[in-house]
């Protein structure tokens, strides 16, 4: 049996003063869940690169500085040509602000994503909604009362 084929990716644990986190949803014809905001990595770019590039698509932020490496997680799934994806998640720090995706949101669509927003913690853990990675609520209460780790943890599926 071969080892799947994952596809590079990207995603931002977006979080404001008050420790909201920014969500998109995804919906899929088989399932619908809320992940971090980011994506594939375009051949030459960097992880860096494609996660700016993306921010800036999915919520319109521009000239945001990354921080840390703060999570891994691979997950196998049908991805077109690929098996699922690698993605590495950088912790971002923003100042709050109204989501304005740079994309249309035909442009959005087209890439399952149907909606943006701000969410507490207390929202994240009372909601019967799908997260991706699952322990969404776990992981940024962990990250909240801990701080970043010193090395990227893997947070599983």
């Amino acid at each position: 049996m071969s080892e799947p084929v994952l596809r590079a990716a990207v995603r931002a644990v977006v979080l404001d003063p008050d420790d909201r986190i920014l969500l998109v949803r995804f919906e899929f014809p088989d399932r619908s869940l809320w992940a971090t905001p980011g994506g594939g990595i375009e051949p030459g770019e960097s992880f860096e690169e494609a996660l700016v590039r993306e921010l800036e698509e999915e919520a319109g932020l521009v000239g945001t500085e990354l921080g840390p490496a703060i999570w891994t997680r691979e997950h196998v799934f049908p991805l077109g040509d690929w098996d699922g994806q690698a993605e590495r998640y950088h912790l971002v720090r923003v100042p709050a602000f109204e989501p304005r995706p740079r994309l249309s949101w035909e442009q959005l669509r087209s890439e399952y994503v149907t909606a943006i927003r701000w969410w507490t913690l207390a929202e994240l853990q009372a909601s019967e909604e799908r997260f991706a990675p699952t322990r969404l609520p776990a992981l940024l209460r962990q990250l909240l009362d801990e701080g970043p780790p010193q090395v990227p943890r893997d947070v599983g599926v």
